[in-house]
């Protein structure tokens, strides 16, 4: 049994950690749970017990025992408070961007790189949501045939920006102008997630491509990513172009894509069957459709791939982690 913290725990993805740790049958012990000082002595329900929230604070943490640390409340608070926790001897699995490109701090996807948690020195990144369920079937076929190129075309959900980014979604939807997008979200496509830089990418864009070279462990690839927000509540599509360095017979990537683990296949252009956000929320696997040659270019191939970006995308990923991380202690 083990001592467990979140950090953000009345956030939309500490929320959903409680959902999973419960669902999953997490091995606790005891539940520690931490938000800002506004959130502060509130209390969430786990278990059919009320548990108190308590400040992020050092006070608050280092006169706990903690084996386990989940963070879902922004780079700079796991900045600020993740090694703190390090120091009591927790292990922190952190959902935000601050250590996901660190060198001495490994990224992973249980299904992809779980391998890289044995060199971890007390933090562990769960990478960008958009990077999570892309990464699935990439590392099949990187596995199979190899992978030259890549191409990004997302179409995120608005929850992929917090409470504001939704409550944008909802007020749009009543004619009130945007607090947390540039333009107003409802009926409209915004092609811009997060800051731009100055190589005319947006930060989102090159978290795709950064994180998605470590967690494949391929510096060299090639890739390229536009993000786009748009007004859909949750679930991040992404229509991914590949071109795979081996050709490859279009059946034999239906086959490989059925028999990994985490993905679920969900195509059928006869019966007009491929996955969309309202089908694809509250569930666990990346569902992937519309796979098919494209013609362009020798073995290329298009994917449309959806899932659940506050599950499988953030709080779910975080606990498959926590999941590995305890395996490895037996």
């Amino acid at each position: 049994m083990y001592n467990v913290a979140i950090v953000g725990a009345t956030g939309n993805v500490g929320r959903k950690f409680l959902d999973i740790l419960e669902k999953r049958n997490f091995p606790i012990k005891n539940l520690y749970l931490f938000a800002s000082k506004k959130s502060a002595g509130s209390k969430l329900k786990f278990k059919n017990k009320e548990i108190l929230v308590e400040e992020t604070k050092r006070d608050n943490i280092i006169n706990k025992k903690i084996d386990l640390a989940l963070f879902s409340a922004g780079a700079t608070i796991s900045l600020k408070f993740a090694k703190i926790f390090v120091s009591i001897g927790s292990t922190v699995v952190d959902n935000s961007s601050a250590y996901r490109m660190d060198k001495n701090v490994p990224l992973v996807v249980p299904e992809v790189n779980p391998e890289d948690i044995k060199w971890h020195k007390g933090i562990i990144a769960n990478p960008n949501c958009s990077t999570i369920q892309a990464v699935l079937p990439l590392k099949v076929l990187e596995d199979n045939y190899g992978i030259k190129r890549i191409i990004y075309s997302t179409y995120q959900a608005v929850s992929g920006a917090g409470m504001d980014g939704i409550k944008d979604l909802e007020n749009g939807l009543k004619g009130l102008p945007p607090q947390k997008f540039p333009y107003e979200i409802a009926g409209n496509c915004i092609p811009q997630i997060d800051i731009f830089l100055d190589n005319g990418y947006t930060k989102e864009e090159m978290k795709m491509i950064d994180e998605t070279k470590k967690i494949l462990h391929k510096p060299e690839l090639k890739i390229t990513s536009t993000c786009v927000r748009v007004p859909v509540l949750n679930c991040h599509s992404e229509s991914i172009n590949i071109e795979l360095k081996k050709a490859f017979e279009i059946n034999d990537i239906f086959q490989l894509f059925k028999n990994t683990k985490g993905i679920k296949v969900f195509d059928n252009i006869n019966e007009l069957k491929y996955p969309t956000p309202l089908m694809v929320s509250e569930k666990d696997d990346v569902y992937i459709g519309r796979i098919r040659r494209d013609f362009s270019i020798e073995n290329g191939l298009n994917l449309w791939v959806v899932a659940d970006n506050i599950r499988k995308g953030a709080a779910l990923n975080a606990v498959q982690i926590a999941e590995l991380l305890i395996r490895s202690d037996k």
